[in-house]
């Protein structure tokens, strides 16, 4: 497996994107793409695909200062940007198939007709600034974003071909085929071993031994079940907070789901409890289909096969992550993930 670098050194933040489209200057402050474990070195991780190149992208995209230009323009008159889809992605099996998607909350739109696809049994990781659209992207493939009474969407996305906004469609059924992570840890005021096995008890499940096999599998699966199966009868919300996002990660597995969906998992978890979330991630590969978002380049770099950097709504580049970080198409890519706007 390769190393990765990127080509312009260290990831330190200096300034944002111009969206000036004749001014190729950057101006104002900037975020920490590189925060949540990231170090001041320049990324050097082990990406999960191997390696695997991206032979070629979408028309269009020629990179250089016409490709910057022609996304700012994009940015400064409000519309789609025609995202530069490394080619090598199109022949995977695919499970998740986003149509031409746009989310409105109100009159605001949050999302650009975003076109992706997500491969089967792999992880993809969501790059980008606070603010992008990346999370409002992951909400809308289980339709979390159903709750908020403002929203309002158009285009679709299938899961397996059957489309998830379908008026057909029990929501429910969809929620239990897609787990969820969200990026704060929300145990249930009950004990760890009904924490684990809720969602099969909402589906019916008595059988007792059924509940127990269910929840050591989930919790081998999670790392936690040698800190726990003494514990099992014990409340969660005396756990650890590392203990407690493992355990609903434990939780979101145990009624096997075909994908599962993480909102910035690490972003509250010390080095030691990081390392084994992204040590799960990486054993359930081939098993589950993983979409992360994360702020944290060096995560991405180490658990994702491909990489979608998204910006102001917009998909910018997807591609394989080992090409996003050593070779991308875009300049805005090579500029976010070298750290010189967020």
């Amino acid at each position: 497996m390769p190393t990765m670098q990127t080509r312009s050194g260290p990831l330190q933040m200096t300034t944002p994107l111009s969206v000036n489209p004749n001014d190729r200057s950057t101006t104002g402050g900037g975020g920490a793409p590189g925060q949540n474990g990231s170090t001041n070195g320049s990324v050097s991780a082990t990406s999960a695909n191997g390696g695997m190149g991206a032979v070629g992208v979408m028309e269009n995209h020629q990179g250089g200062a016409d490709g910057a230009t022609a996304f700012a323009e994009c940015i400064k008159a409000g519309r789609p940007f025609p995202a530069c889809t490394h080619e090598s992605l199109l022949r995977e099996d695919h499970v998740i198939h986003v149509k031409d998607f746009s989310l409105y909350y109100g009159h605001a739109r949050a999302l650009y007709d975003i076109a992706m696809s997500f491969a089967r049994g792999k992880t993809t990781a969501l790059i980008g600034p606070s603010g992008c659209g990346k999370s409002t992207l992951l909400r809308s493939i289980n339709r979390l974003n159903d709750l908020i009474d403002s929203v309002r969407c158009t285009g679709d996305m299938t899961l397996n071909g059957t489309s998830v906004y379908a008026p057909s469609v029990d929501v429910i059924d969809i929620r239990k085929r897609i787990g969820m992570v969200f990026q704060k840890s929300n145990p249930f005021p009950m004990s760890v071993f009904e924490n684990v096995v809720y969602s099969l008890r909402i589906d019916g499940e008595k059988r007792k031994g059924v509940l127990q096999d269910a929840c050591e599998r989930a919790l081998r699966s999670a790392a936690l079940w040698d800190e726990v199966k003494d514990r099992l009868k014990e409340s969660a919300l005396g756990m650890s907070g590392g203990q407690q996002q493992r355990l609903c990660i434990a939780r979101a597995i145990a009624a096997e789901p075909e994908v599962l969906l993480m909102d910035e998992p690490c972003s509250a978890l010390d080095p030691i409890a990081t390392l084994k979330v992204e040590e799960f991630i990486r054993q359930i590969a081939g098993r589950i289909t993983v979409v992360i978002v994360t702020h944290n380049m060096h995560q991405a770099a180490r658990v994702s096969h491909s990489t979608a950097f998204m910006y102001m709504g917009r998909l910018v580049e997807y591609g394989p992550t080992a090409d996003i970080f050593q070779n991308p198409r875009l300049p805005e890519t090579e500029q976010y993930v070298t750290g010189r706007f967020g």
